[in-house]
């Protein structure tokens, strides 16, 4: 029996590679995409049963080739990169991987907190340069117990991250499209409140959501004066969810106290943007869902969705509208 062809399209370190490979279930070729002259992409392409993709991004010019294809996997949540009306066109289902990767961005959230909090950058520099700052920074540093955090987006991730800073002491709000269940709100104290009344209130503001038209520039000056002077932002959602000049603005102002910024609306940014240049921000380049841990759970789901579809059942955690899918597109992650 000729094995189903699965391909890959991000670019892989030897060690990913390795761990691609051990997910890999048994009667299928995993091939991948960098490794391929044009020439061989232009053959495999036609081909290939299965496709799966990271961040790569996949429109017209992959599905109108992919004539065999039988799913887009993708390997995490946010599906930006993904032209989900071509997907829709060629009726092929796209397919994500969702809350495999809640733990690891929530723990994220919550590192770049503490670390704006207790200025843990400017600490590290400055005590290896020689310096010993012990008292200078003591009344501009803060805990998180008894701050108000406020999520915008209370999906998988949303909840994580809500659970952890409670554990902390933290007091939770929230706004999302949708309202979450009463128990989701109950085990997290957490508070609904609609968008400018959670940016007003929080000292702390979490972002948990995709880019959608609907989202994009959501924080921008506007959104940035509503909130607190000592109010910090965290965005582990989307680059294009914030504008980063209003962002810069209100931080080199004192508007807001800081921010920690795991996604940029360029993906990877120039080197010389402002907010590099800027002591409280935090910066990190997409690194939300990016442990080992992770991995394992995102490409479990993934190989056994590929298998699913494969044994004659349909996809799961279908984010496009095809006829045949029992999927439809969310809006929290």
């Amino acid at each position: 029996m000729i094995n189903r062809i699965i391909l890959y399209f991000d670019k892989t370190t030897d060690e990913f590679k390795d761990i691609l490979l051990g997910h890999k279930p048994s009667g299928f070729d995993l091939l991948f995409w960098h490794e391929m002259e044009e020439a061989e992409r232009e053959k495999i392409l036609p081909e290939a049963d299965y496709l799966l993709a990271a961040t790569y991004k996949i429109g017209d010019e992959i599905f109108s080739k992919a004539v065999n294809a039988k799913l887009l996997q993708k390997t995490g949540i946010g599906v930006d990169h993904i032209d989900l009306s071509s997907a829709d066109n060629y009726q092929l289902p796209v397919s994500n991987t969702p809350g495999a990767n809640a733990t690891a961005v929530a723990e994220l959230t919550i590192l770049m907190i503490l670390a704006l909090y207790r200025k843990l950058p400017l600490m590290n520099r400055s005590t290896k340069s020689g310096q010993w700052e012990m008292w200078e920074h003591r009344p501009t540093s803060f805990e998180l117990e008894g701050k108000t955090h406020g999520l915008i987006g209370f999906g998988n991730i949303g909840r994580q991250t809500a659970k952890r800073s409670h554990a902390f002491g933290a007091n939770i709000i929230y706004y999302d499209a949708f309202r979450a269940a009463p128990e989701h709100e109950k085990e997290l104290e957490a508070k609904y409140l609609p968008l400018e009344e959670v940016l007003a209130q929080a000292d702390i503001i979490s972002l948990h959501i995709p880019l959608l038209p609907e989202t994009k520039g959501l924080i921008g000056s506007k959104e940035l004066t509503v909130m607190k002077q000592n109010a910090i932002l965290i965005n582990v959602a989307r680059g294009g969810i914030v504008k980063e000049d209003a962002l810069y603005q209100a931080l080199k102002e004192g508007s807001i106290a800081g921010a920690g910024i795991d996604v940029w609306e360029q993906e990877p940014p120039k080197t010389n943007i402002p907010l590099f240049n800027l002591d409280n921000v935090i910066a990190t380049p997409h690194i939300g869902a990016g442990t080992r841990d992770t991995l394992n759970r995102v490409l479990k789901t993934a190989f056994l969705n590929i298998q699913r579809l494969d044994q004659g059942k349909s996809p799961e955690f279908v984010v496009n509208n095809v006829k045949h899918t029992n999927g439809n597109k969310v809006y929290t992650e």
